[in-house]
C-alpha cells in the first residue's frame, strides 16, 4: 500500500483550464473521497492519478514514486467504473482473474486470488456463472473483486454505486466500508452524492470550478463549513441561509437580533434543519408542505421570501398555509459574508 501525494495539479482542454492547481495528500490506507456537482473536476482528477488523463502540471506520487509520466498498468493502482465493464462471454472467475493472466501470473496463483476476493465478496456460489445471470449489485461485487485480485497499492472508484436503486447502494456503501477496514488499501473514491463521502469516508474533499473549497473529516465538513457553499452542498436536507445584516449588536435577521460578529454589510445565518426550534418568540414562517418520513418530520417553509426547512425528530400536525415561530439554535449558528461565501 501508499498513500497519494497530489501537488499544484492543473489540466487544461485548449485554453480552457478545468483544474487549477489542486493539492491533496492522501495517507497510506487513508479513505478520501472527492466529492463536488457535476463538472467540478473530481472525475477528471481521478483519472489523472489512474493515468487516463495527462497533466499539464504539477505532480502526482503513488508512493515513493512520481507517476505523470507511467502508464496506468505500472501505476499499481485497481480502478472500479460507474459502469461495470464486465467481458459477458467469460464467467465471474474469469472476469476476476483476467488482468492477472494478462500478466502471465501462474495458473494457481490466480485461482487462488480469485478464490479469496469471491470469499470476501462473498461471490463463491457465482464464479462460473456470466455477468448477464447477475444482479446489479453482484456485478458491482464482480468489478470489485477485479480490482482486489491485483493487490494495488491503491484503489479508485469513479461513481461505482450511481447505476444502482436507492436500497442496493445503501447495502453496497456498507460492503465498500467493510471492504476498505478489511484490507485497509489507499482508496479514492469520487461520489457526487455527499452522503455517501459522509458514510465512507475518513475525509472529504470538496471540490467546485476545478478548486478545492475544503478538506477534512465528514464531522469537521458538517460542523464547521469554511464557506457558504461547503454549507449547503454537505449535509442533506442542506443548511439554510437566511438573509442578514451586520449590525454594531450582532446580526439582525427579520426583527431578531442573533449573537455575532459586530460590523455592517449583508451576510448569511445559516442553521441546518435540525436545528431549527418551535418558541413563541421565534421567526414567523409560512408552512408550504410537510413530509412525515416515521422517524421525523420535514417541513418546507418560506421566510421573507426565502425557502426554509426544517426537521423534527417529534411528530408534528402541522398544516399547509399556516404560520409557526421557529428559532435558530443559538449554538449552532454559521456566520458568512453574502458576496464571498467565505465563513466570518
Amino acid at each position: 500500500m501508499a498513500g497519494v501525494k497530489i501537488q499544484d495539479i492543473r489540466k487544461s482542454y485548449g485554453s480552457t483550464e478545468v483544474i487549477h492547481g489542486v493539492n491533496v495528500d492522501i495517507e497510506d490506507g487513508e479513505f478520501v473521497a472527492l466529492v463536488g456537482p457535476s463538472g467540478c473536476g473530481k472525475s477528471t482528477l481521478l483519472r489523472m492519478i489512474a493515468g487516463l488523463e495527462p497533466i499539464n502540471n504539477g505532480t502526482i506520487a503513488i508512493g515513493e514514486r512520481v507517476v505523470n509520466n507511467l502508464p496506468p498498468a505500472e501505476r499499481d493502482i485497481a480502478m472500479v467504473f460507474q459502469t461495470y465493464a464486465l467481458y459477458p462471454h467469460k464467467s465471474v472467475a474469469e472476469n476476476m482473474g483476467f488482468a492477472l493472466k494478462v500478466a502471465k501470473a501462474d495458473r494457481s496463483e490466480i485461482d487462488r486470488r480469485v478464490r479469496e476476493a469471491a470469499e470476501i465478496l462473498s461471490l463463491t456460489e457465482y464464479l462460473d456463472r456470466k455477468p448477464r445471470h447477475l444482479s446489479g449489485g453482484q456485478r458491482q461485487r464482480v468489478a470489485m473483486g477485479r480490482a482486489i485480485v491485483r493487490d494495488p497499492q491503491v484503489f479508485l472508484f469513479d461513481e461505482p454505486l450511481s447505476n444502482l436503486d436507492a436500497k442496493l447502494r445503501i447495502q453496497m456503501r456498507t460492503e465498500i466500508k467493510e471492504l476498505h477496514q478489511r484490507l485497509k488499501t489507499t482508496t479514492v473514491f469520487v461520489t457526487h452524492d455527499q452522503i455517501e463521502a459522509m458514510t465512507l469516508a475518513d475525509r472529504i474533499v470538496v471540490m467546485q470550478g476545478g478548486r478545492i473549497e475544503q478538506i477534512g473529516t465528514p464531522l469537521e465538513l458538517y460542523d464547521k463549513p469554511e464557506n457558504a457553499f461547503v454549507a449547503t452542498f454537505i449535509g442533506a436536507p442542506s443548511m439554510n441561509l437566511l438573509e442578514g445584516t451586520l449590525t454594531d449588536e450582532g446580526v439582525r435577521v427579520g426583527d431578531q437580533l442573533f449573537a455575532g460578529p459586530s460590523g455592517s454589510g449583508k451576510v448569511w445565518l445559516g442553521v441546518r434543519p435540525e436545528h431549527l426550534i418551535l418558541a413563541e418568540d421565534g421567526l414567523p414562517m409560512e408552512v408550504k408542505v410537510v413530509e412525515p418520513t416515521g422517524s421525523e418530520t420535514m417541513v418546507f417553509l418560506r421566510f421573507g421570501g426565502q425557502d426554509v426547512t426544517a426537521v423534527f425528530r417529534e411528530r408534528h400536525a402541522f398544516e399547509s398555509g399556516t404560520t409557526i415561530r421557529l428559532k435558530p439554535d443559538a449554538e449552532h449558528l454559521h456566520i458568512f459574508d453574502a458576496q464571498t461565501g467565505a465563513r466570518i
